[in-house]
């Protein structure tokens, strides 16, 4: 793919994933009683943001009645509410909150996307669904060639990241400085991936589970993007 939205026309017409493809669609057809009026998106969820940004962002997935009923990552659901506020706060985004896809939230200097693109049951993708997903990921980084520093959010991310520049060290230039077993994923955590390439940042997603439970505070969140600011050259 050339542009973003030669990759976004196909990613959204992607049905790779049977189980993905018939849990988003259910979801979209069924709906929530509280969101009876919405039309869901019901398709997989492209990246959005500032494609000359030197920060990528990259969560889990979808949400069932977030992201697969807005069409826009992390828009409509709790860990959004959690997200943006934060990204304002670091002025990384122009307002704290996202409602839907046309409530005038910009990205200054970020670029924001999904390990899976679809809306997994139970939140939980399977590794041949990851896989499946990687492609887009993988152009989306080769499009967004000013990134400086990638910031995880949760596990599944982090080793998307890393299972990406494994990939391609034979033909992108030189293996990770650090072996993979040494590339730990902790809250804050954060490694140089290699000569010539990003930063990978680490946080706890900003689920309900971790935000509710205190796993994941506020301030905690406030440092990761204070940490990120202050990798940006």
């Amino acid at each position: 793919m050339t542009t973003f939205a030669e990759l976004n026309a196909t990613l959204i017409a992607c049905r790779r994933c049977p189980r993905l493809v018939e849990w988003r669609e259910k979801v979209a057809s069924e709906k929530r009683r509280a969101y009876q009026d919405w039309e869901y998106w019901g398709k997989p969820v492209p990246g959005f943001g500032d494609p000359a940004g030197r920060v990528l962002v990259i969560g889990l997935a979808p949400g069932a009645h977030g992201s697969n009923r807005t069409g826009r990552n992390f828009t409509g659901d709790s860990s959004g509410d959690f997200l943006y506020p934060a990204l304002y706060r670091a002025g990384f985004a122009n307002q704290p909150h996202a409602s839907h896809r046309n409530d005038g939230l910009s990205l200054q200097d970020m670029y924001i996307t999904a390990s899976c693109r679809c809306a997994p049951p139970e939140n939980k993708p399977t590794p041949a669904e990851l896989a499946n997903c990687r492609p887009y990921l993988a152009q989306e980084i080769s499009l967004l060639n000013r990134v400086q520093v990638i910031v995880a959010l949760g596990k599944i991310a982090f080793d998307s990241v890393l299972q990406y520049y494994q990939s391609t060290s034979h033909k992108a230039g030189p293996a990770p400085i650090l072996a993979p077993s040494t590339l730990i994923f902790a809250h804050g955590a954060q490694y140089l991936l290699g000569p010539d390439r990003p930063r990978l940042v680490a946080s706890y997603h900003p689920s309900r589970q971790n935000t509710q439970t205190g796993r994941l505070t506020a301030a905690m969140f406030d440092e990761i993007w204070s940490q990120v600011k202050s990798l940006l050259c």
